[in-house]
């Protein structure tokens, strides 16, 4: 598997393909590295050569920012937000959706498992 900043890449996939494991890198963004770096997109992964694997390595590592910069620079957004107190921020905080998605159902990923709360007795059992 060829390794670029830290990623092992699928061998069997298109180059085009494969770049998108790269944190930060989409479609658009892989066709586009390949076009820079001069690297055909429908050329397999296991097939690039330690020339072409450089290039693409140095591209990425100078011109664009992905893998574990973005991940800083996000988290480092996030604490921004908190720090503030903004409202984006205080979701962040509670741990619920903040772009203004409905929380009464659904937001189970955001919320976590259901966490059961005792119902409250009715008016015949205080008879």
């Amino acid at each position: 598997m060829p390794r670029i900043l830290g990623v092992d890449i699928p061998n069997d996939k298109r180059t085009v393909i494969s770049l998108r494991y790269i944190y930060g890198i989409g479609p658009y963004l892989s066709v586009q590295v390949c076009e820079r770096a001069g690297i055909d997109p429908d050329k397999r992964a296991r097939d690039l050569t330690e020339d072409e694997l450089t290039r693409l390595t140095t591209l990425l590592d100078n011109d664009y920012t992905v893998e574990g910069q973005l991940v800083r620079q996000v988290q480092q957004s996030i604490a921004r937000l908190r720090e503030i107190g903004c409202y984006r921020g205080i979701r962040h905080r509670r741990g619920l959706p903040c772009r203004g998605q409905r929380t009464r159902t659904n937001a189970r990923t955001r919320k976590g498992p259901r966490k059961t709360v005792a119902g409250k007795k009715g008016v015949k059992d205080m008879r």
